[in-house]
């Protein structure tokens, strides 16, 4: 498992992991608690899938069913789970929370994406 006390990178390629904000973990540890989730055992997996208006979509799910290729990575007191595919689309990706006038919600910087679209919820590569 990668920890913030060691280097945060992708053990096969150095890149950069997913990154969460501490604003994300606190809204994700609130969603935890209010779903009465064990907190001990539920993970949050991060990673895409095809489809949404740029090609490939964001995924976000708590979830305590992990297989065994997942990545493995602690921040914040929250351990997040990537499968090697999504790793190489988030490899870098900064996942924040934002709750502003015009909406709330998790955010992605993905260094990856060539574009995205409006909504924020889907990308190209």
């Amino acid at each position: 498992m990668t920890t913030l006390d060691t280097p945060n990178t992708h053990p096969d390629t150095d890149a950069p992991a997913v990154i969460l904000s501490e604003t994300a973990a606190r809204e994700i540890k609130t969603i935890i608690e209010q779903q009465e989730l064990d907190a001990e055992t539920v993970c949050l997996r991060v990673g895409v899938k095809g489809g949404g208006c740029s090609g490939f979509s964001y995924v976000l799910d708590l979830t305590e069913k992990r297989k065994d290729s997942d990545e493995v990575f602690e921040q914040h007191g929250i351990r997040l789970i990537c499968d090697p595919k999504s790793l190489l689309y988030l490899g870098g990706t900064t996942v924040d929370f934002k709750d502003e006038i015009m909406g709330r919600g998790f955010v992605f910087n993905n260094p990856n994406a060539s574009s995205s679209c409006g909504c924020g919820s889907s990308f190209a590569v």
